[in-house]
């Protein structure tokens, strides 16, 4: 009877615990096994695209300059950052510049790179103008504080910590009775 029930369970080709099971559990295996061949066919429809085909010199050129535009806006932006932390003046002069662009102009701007990376930079616009406003209209205390910051330094005088617990910082950095230390001194003299 045992040998029965085993046999209706795994006998005859199919094991019905393994079917049953994978009704409330995918098969890892299977899983592993489609998504496989999913990434492989994805692979051979990218290399498909990107196969050297007899073309000339204009064509690669052109595929060459339709390679430029997204680095060198990152690359630009990253650039921004780094002035504007390397000369925030220079950085100020530049966006207050930009605030007397025209609004036409931002709007041109906005659909050529909304067409080039199919975004809504459109909507975005005046959100951006504006943040620049508010950005060119900090500068006066950013340079404030960048000229306070600098006062802040160590090698400024009168930079000594004032708080309190200061005659406890350095009462703890004094040299105290040290026993050991005693008693060593004592036998090298």
């Amino acid at each position: 009877m045992v040998i029965d029930i085993l046999r209706a369970l795994f006998g005859g080709g199919t094991n019905v615990v393994r079917e049953t099971a994978e009704v409330f559990r995918v098969n890892a295996e299977a899983a592993d096994q489609r998504s496989t061949e999913t990434q492989r066919a994805a692979l051979e429809q990218m290399a498909g695209e990107f196969k050297i085909q007899d073309r000339g010199g204009f064509d690669r050129f052109i595929d060459g300059l339709n390679r430029i535009p997204r680095p060198a806006m990152a690359l630009g932006t990253l650039g921004l950052f780094v002035a504007a932390m390397v000369d925030p003046l220079w950085f100020g002069e530049r966006m207050t510049g930009l605030s007397l662009v025209p609004e036409p102009l931002w709007w041109l701007l906005g659909a050529i790179v909304s067409f080039y990376f199919g975004a809504r930079y459109q909507t975005k616009g005046q959100e951006f103008q504006s943040s620049i406003a508010t950005t060119i209209a900090r500068a006066p205390q950013v340079a404030e504080t960048i000229t306070a910051l600098r006062q802040l330094r160590a090698d400024s005088p009168g930079m000594a910590e004032t708080r309190p617990d200061a005659p406890l910082s350095l009462a703890a950095l004094a040299p105290a009775d040290n026993p050991a230390l005693e008693d060593w001194r004592r036998r090298r003299a």
